[in-house]
C-alpha cells in the first residue's frame, strides 16, 4: 500500500477506471455473443437488429479505448460478412 497522498490517490482512481473499464468490456461481448447466437440460429432479422447494437458496442469501445481501433473494424467486418452470407 503506498504512503504518499498522490499515490493513493492513483490506487483510487486506477480502481475506479479498471471498474469502469471491465463493465464496457462486458457489455461488448454480451451484444458480440448475441449477434453470433443469432447468426448461429439462422436469422436474419434478429442477427440484423444483434448486429446493429453490436456495431454500437464496439464502436464505443474503440473510443473509450478498450479496443484498438483496427481490432474493431476487423470484429464489425467479420460480423457483417457472417450476417451477409446468411
Amino acid at each position: 500500500m503506498p504512503n504518499i497522498k498522490s499515490a493513493k490517490k492513483r490506487v483510487r482512481v486506477n480502481a475506479g477506471k479498471a471498474a469502469a473499464n471491465r463493465i464496457e468490456k462486458s457489455g461488448l461481448k454480451t451484444a458480440i455473443k448475441k449477434a453470433r447466437s443469432a447468426v448461429a440460429e439462422g436469422d436474419k432479422a434478429a442477427a440484423g437488429s444483434a448486429y446493429i447494437n453490436a456495431q454500437s458496442a464496439i464502436d464505443k469501445a474503440a473510443a473509450h479505448g478498450i479496443l484498438h481501433k483496427n481490432t474493431a473494424a476487423r470484429r464489425k467486418s467479420r460480423m457483417a460478412r457472417s450476417i451477409a452470407s446468411m
